[in-house]
């Protein structure tokens, strides 16, 4: 569970870089600034796209389950290059953990800055109550201030590649949007 959860969340942060591609077309074709959007938000108290990405990178690099420690990143990304090349080392860190170093996921304690003292949280809660809502929670703000922005991503870019298997005799599950 825990490789291929940290796995996805990989796959989702390579979307990004589909986002930013996008993203420069519109601010060419708008004659605008890119920085714009890098620093545009969704609210004045909000974070901006660039931190939202920044975010994102520091809870997908989960390694803590793997008994990796793992590298921390300065967040001083500042244009769209860096923010790349922030993202690259991310999956690229995150690939080169292999599956069978989350074998003692389960039993890995994990104590937050923020904790209750004393308090440290077990492996499955670690992913499924903090990285996975917060990874999640950074990757739609940060596509969510594009799209508010204007730039054209839409739904299957925020998904990404989806792996389709002949259909054989698979149920038919109902259509959602």
């Amino acid at each position: 569970m825990y490789y291929q959860a940290i796995s996805q969340l990989a796959e989702n942060m390579k979307s990004i870089e589909i986002w930013l591609d996008k993203a420069e077309v519109f601010a060419a074709a708008k004659k605008f600034d890119i920085d714009v959007l890098l620093n545009g938000r969704l609210a004045p108290d909000m974070k901006p796209f660039i931190y939202q990405v920044q975010s994102a990178s520091d809870y997908v690099k989960a390694a803590w389950l793997s008994g990796h420690k793992p590298t921390k990143y300065e967040d001083n990304e500042r244009t769209i290059g860096e923010l790349r090349a922030r993202i690259q080392r991310t999956i690229v860190f995150v690939e080169s953990v292999k599956e069978q170093r989350y074998a003692d996921a389960d039993t890995q304690k994990v104590g937050m800055s923020w904790a209750p003292p004393g308090k440290v949280l077990v492996g499955k809660d670690y992913l499924l109550q903090i990285v996975m809502p917060n990874a999640y929670f950074h990757l739609t703000m940060a596509y969510a201030i594009l799209r508010h922005h204007g730039v054209d991503v839409g739904k299957m870019d925020f998904l990404g590649p989806i792996n389709w298997i002949d259909r054989g005799d698979a149920r038919e599950l109902p259509s959602s949007s």
